[in-house]
């Protein structure tokens, strides 16, 4: 397979040219103008930061890209996809208003800003890609029906995936509530029986009859469960929730990001700054592992992670963060940096098992500009 062109820039400003430009001149010089935007709806696809994290992407940039797109004849719009865990970020009203408090509004980003799954995070397409896990995927909506898709992602450590970034930004992040289940779990939730406080809620919201209250207390038939993910969107009480199943994780969110991005355009951006050593699902944020690198951007998701992987493995570890008592140990001499922030996790598997599946190739080109 041909080398993919993944194109680069740091951070070094002038005056006349700041980050705002060269991140302009970087999507420009990547080819983001030669995808045909005209009346074309056009998602992009971020993650709004839970609030108390301040790591997530700064809402500057996606004004700026915004106003590139609008240029070009494009009706762009904000999005991402509702959370499975109950944070701030898991029903279309508390998302949107977090992303308004961290500066992701239609008034700072000169577009709308939709939430991809809808109220509760059940609205969804099933995208048919006949994969190794998954023969459909349910991808949000506003993603799935949109014409053109970009990515803008925060490059940084993830405690299930090594890394999150374009694929985990594409995959989980488009994937409606039941799809996160799909992709995080065994497929179907349990009840913790101290929290539930026997509501219904969840008897009245199941489609499929599979639960009913035993002794004031919900109860699931695995035998008519479909895991649609529906009691965990609806249970006020963190009563239903997902079985975690780490294996097979990161090829579930592979397949998910190749349905994503199925039939359509899509151009992809990471910026490897503030890379803090997990998610921006959490509400706060630890010291970043490594100095702040620059923003790449690529047509090719997977050569687009493999770059910022090495990008950050290169760069000097910082040791005031989680991975600095190992920086100096002969134990610990690898140049890692993903490793040694998430030990538990094998980064690599997602990138080959994406490889393998035609999503994109880890052999790239990088090209530099200034």
């Amino acid at each position: 397979m041909e080398k993919a062109k993944v194109f680069f820039t740091d951070l070094h400003t002038r005056p006349g040219k700041n980050l705002l430009d060269k991140f302009e001149a970087l999507i420009k010089k990547a080819g983001i103008s030669t995808i045909d935007l005209d009346k074309k709806l056009t998602a992009i696809k971020i993650h709004f930061g839970e609030p108390g994290n301040l790591a997530y992407i700064r809402p500057n940039y996606a004004f700026r890209l915004v106003q590139v797109l609008k240029k070009a004849g494009a009706l762009p719009f904000l999005t991402d996809a509702n959370t499975l865990y109950k944070g701030r970020r898991a029903n279309a009203v508390d998302h949107i208003e977090s992303a308004f408090e961290n500066g992701f509004s239609p008034a700072s980003a000169g577009c709308p800003v939709i939430i991809a799954d809808g109220l509760k995070g059940t609205e969804y397409r099933e995208i048919e890609i006949n994969q190794k896990h998954c023969k459909t995927a349910k991808i949000g909506s506003a993603i799935a029906e949109s014409d053109v898709l970009i990515s803008m992602t925060h490059f940084k450590g993830h405690e299930m995936t090594g890394f999150g970034g374009a694929l985990k930004n594409l995959g989980m992040g488009s994937g409606s509530i039941g799809g996160k289940l799909e992709m995080h779990s065994q497929g179907q939730p349990k009840i913790d029986v101290p929290s539930c406080t026997g509501c219904g809620i969840c008897v009245k919201n199941c489609a499929h009859s599979a639960i009913h209250l035993v002794n004031k207390k919900a109860v699931i038939d695995y035998a008519l469960c479909v895991g649609c993910g529906q009691c965990i969107a609806v249970c006020m009480y963190d009563a239903a929730r997902p079985q975690w199943d780490s294996q097979g994780a990161q090829e579930k969110i592979a397949e998910y990001a190749l349905a994503a991005v199925k039939d359509k355009p899509s151009f992809h951006i990471n910026f490897i700054m503030n890379v803090s050593p997990n998610c921006d699902c959490w509400d706060s944020n630890d010291v970043a592992i490594v100095p702040d690198i620059g923003i790449a951007a690529s047509f090719d998701p997977v050569a687009l992670d493999r770059a910022s992987v090495d990008l950050v493995n290169a760069a000097p570890g910082n040791h005031d963060s989680c991975i600095g008592k190992h920086l100096d140990q002969e134990l610990h001499t690898t140049k890692d940096k993903i490793t040694l922030a998430q030990p538990h996790t094998n980064w690599k598997l997602g990138l080959d098992y994406a490889e393998q599946i035609g999503l994109g190739t880890q052999e790239y080109e990088l090209i530099k500009i200034e």
